[in-house]
């Protein structure tokens, strides 16, 4: 997973000069949604695929977390505030689902991925 992650950041690196920062977010958070899902979906042939997805998710909302405390980030407090807030209930949902594997909890987490990756496309 390391050197997909690291394949990741430097797709996301060079993807920067070509698309906006909020489509390159919302491309990830349904890259996200869709592992999940396909979890989920499949649940007695992939189950095993569970933590991969949980940990990409969760390395991804770690990369959000960061650009939205970073000190140059333009964005209102209280839109800063119901980011971490959500990062927070992703956070403790996946460790809830690493310790109980249950299809049916990751629907929460394709929904907020799938919900803000709309809201960054504006639609």
């Amino acid at each position: 997973m390391q050197n997909g992650f690291n394949a990741y950041a430097a797709a996301a690196k060079t993807a920067q000069s070509v698309v906006s920062p909020r489509e390159l977010e919302a491309s990830l958070l349904i890259k996200a949604a869709t592992r999940l899902q396909a979890v989920a979906d499949d649940w007695q042939a992939r189950e095993h695929d569970l933590d991969e997805a949980l940990t990409y998710n969760r390395r991804l909302w770690t990369l959000l977390v960061s650009a939205v405390i970073a000190e140059d980030n333009p964005l209102p407090v209280g839109i800063k505030t119901n980011i971490l807030g959500l990062a927070n209930f992703i956070f403790n949902q996946t460790f809830k689902l690493a310790a109980d594997p249950q299809p049916q909890g990751l629907g929460i987490l394709v929904n907020i991925n799938r919900d803000i990756a709309a809201g960054l496309r504006g639609r």
